[in-house]
């Protein structure tokens, strides 16, 4: 195991051998699965490592496999939930319906994630030695009995615009506030934070936004199938396809199963839509 390469590419190759999971905390054998949202962060991470299927594995035998997969597991509040060792790190989001919004609470959307940025886990930035790193977002829905019924791995860069487009609104909310006479604006990792309102400067207020973004089903609803029982999609750019390595490549180019596809598409750029450019989309239809 200590010379696997862990890869998006091999965690999605290892969700099409095993299609069918209930994403169910009582499923899970690690004690520190509390909720639905947390066993699906499970899921994904054992796909990550090759777990999946593997019901009796212990504890312990999976902490040794997360810390030659990850770098960092996440903490439960600041983006991401976790970072593939030397690779890219992903965001993982439950929802309740097959096309629900995805809340992002205080963290606008990213196209990649920066170690310079204050919303970013202060663990993560200090895991590895990095500046910038692709982010994945891992959108999962499941049935009312906990079944998996759809699955998005979605690269930022093919979702999200650019930083500075959602730091402008911040930071022109910030001036906004800051301009108002007789009121103390402090910046904080959320919008900002208004203090002594009133008088007696005893009255504070947070400014907290609450982001949300359109499902990517939505978003890409020319790719989605609506009919099938479980559909798992893969989109990244062309050129980041290629940079994975051929080996890499070949895990999910041997592929051959009824619904399976992996082809070249054209999708809008999310700086600008009136440009298109070519992503790889890999999905799995069953």
């Amino acid at each position: 195991m200590k010379n696997t390469k862990y890869t998006i590419l091999t965690a999605f190759k290892n969700i099409v051998d095993n299609p069918h999971a209930t994403i169910n905390p009582a499923k899970i054998s690690s004690n520190r699965i509390n909720n639905v949202g947390d066993a699906l962060e499970g899921y994904i991470k054992d796909s990550v490592v090759g777990l999946l299927g593997q019901s009796s594995i212990k504890d312990s035998e999976r902490d040794i496999l997360y810390s030659q997969a990850f770098s960092w597991l996440g903490n439960g509040g600041n983006p991401p939930d976790c970072i593939i060792k030397g690779g890219d790190a992903i965001e993982i989001k439950k929802i309740q319906s097959l096309n629900s919004d995805i809340a992002l609470n205080s963290s606008h959307p990213k196209n990649k994630i920066f170690s310079d940025d204050t919303r970013v886990a202060s663990g993560a930035k200090t895991a590895e030695n990095w500046v910038e790193k692709d982010i994945i977002y891992a959108i999962g829905s499941t049935s009312d009995n906990s079944e998996l019924q759809r699955l998005w791995f979605i690269y930022g860069d093919c979702y999200a615009a650019s930083r500075e487009v959602y730091e402008k609104l911040v930071n022109a909310i910030g001036k906004g506030v800051n301009s108002v006479p007789d009121v103390e604006f402090q910046k904080t990792n959320e919008l900002g934070k208004v203090n002594k309102v009133d008088p007696l400067g005893i009255t504070n207020m947070r400014i907290r936004g609450m982001w949300h973004i359109s499902n990517p089903s939505k978003l890409y609803s020319q790719l989605v199938n609506q009919t099938e029982d479980r559909q798992f999609y893969l989109l990244m750019r062309e050129a980041k396809y290629q940079s994975f390595s051929k080996e890499e490549r070949e895990i999910i180019e041997k592929i051959s199963k009824n619904g399976f596809v992996n082809r070249v598409v054209e999708i809008r750029n999310p700086n600008n839509p009136a440009n298109l450019i070519k992503a790889r989309l890999i999905k799995y239809e069953i």
